[in-house]
């Protein structure tokens, strides 16, 4: 059998970087229901927001911040509902054909690493679509189906080779506790309530933002892009796991 590749050594610039996951508590409130995330052609942002605190950059260095969304697995979901207004998800079949892995960059990327550690960096930018000609930029995802997101810091290098070092120059965080799953209605009952307990904009859930983000073309996109999409696989796999460090989950508070 062939060797399994050894991880790659990390560019000391990000290798020590780590991340805490903010409102951790509300994240693992929605994750103990099943969070649920609506999606629209229009797209529609995501609550809770994700937001993470950073540590360990290069103050003088610059980097960009990205996300993805990845399947949790190769599954369609569908939702049974039982008396009292108990219900659960069950596996409908086999997953849609994929939708195209974009990738979403923090429209401030790319900054300093001073300025990224000076304050909570949030998301809130960052729309969901079940549009697949969608050209806004957001992120299309399949409707019942079940994602993680995944949180990539990366180092501008400014070697004119740069993109050799593609894959030593970013490193990404994961938090099990932000899996969702896209619905285009809620569809536990329980996930509306604690959406609009905790929500101060839920305005029975129209989608109020009429500005979209224009899409972002960065430097060193290409090379990313490239060394990210190898790494689209079902979470589950086990390349997935390659070279993925797991964010560390905070004390909730």
């Amino acid at each position: 059998a062939a060797a399994a590749k050894a991880p790659v050594k990390k560019n000391p610039k990000v290798a020590n970087v780590s991340v805490q996951l903010e409102m951790k508590a509300l994240w693992d409130e929605f994750n103990q229901l099943g969070t649920e995330m609506i999606v629209t052609k229009a797209g529609r942002r995501m609550f809770p927001t994700f937001q993470v605190k950073i540590f360990g950059m290069d103050p003088m260095a610059d980097y960009m911040l990205l996300m993805d969304f990845v399947p949790v697995d190769d599954k369609r979901y569908r939702q049974v509902t039982y008396a009292f207004h108990s219900s659960s998800w069950l596996v409908a079949g086999k997953a849609d054909p994929a939708t195209p892995g974009r990738v979403h960059y923090h429209p401030d990327s790319p900054a300093k690493g001073a300025q990224w550690m000076k304050q909570i960096v949030s998301f809130d930018k960052l729309k969901l679509t079940n549009n697949l000609l969608d050209d806004n930029g957001h992120i299309i995802l399949n409707s019942m189906h079940r994602y993680q997101p995944r949180f990539h810091v990366v180092y501008v290098d400014p070697r004119k080779d740069s993109e050799k070092y593609a894959e030593e120059n970013f490193k990404t965080f994961v938090f099990e506790e932000t899996r969702f799953t896209a619905v285009t209605a809620y569809q536990n009952h329980r996930i509306t309530q604690l959406k609009i307990a905790s929500n101060p904009f839920a305005k029975g859930f129209r989608d109020c933002d009429p500005e979209d983000w224009p899409r972002n073309h960065r430097p060193g996109a290409l090379p990313l892009m490239s060394a990210f999409a190898r790494s689209r696989n079902p979470v589950s796999s086990p390349a997935h796991q390659n070279g993925t460090e797991k964010g560390e989950s905070c004390s909730s508070r």
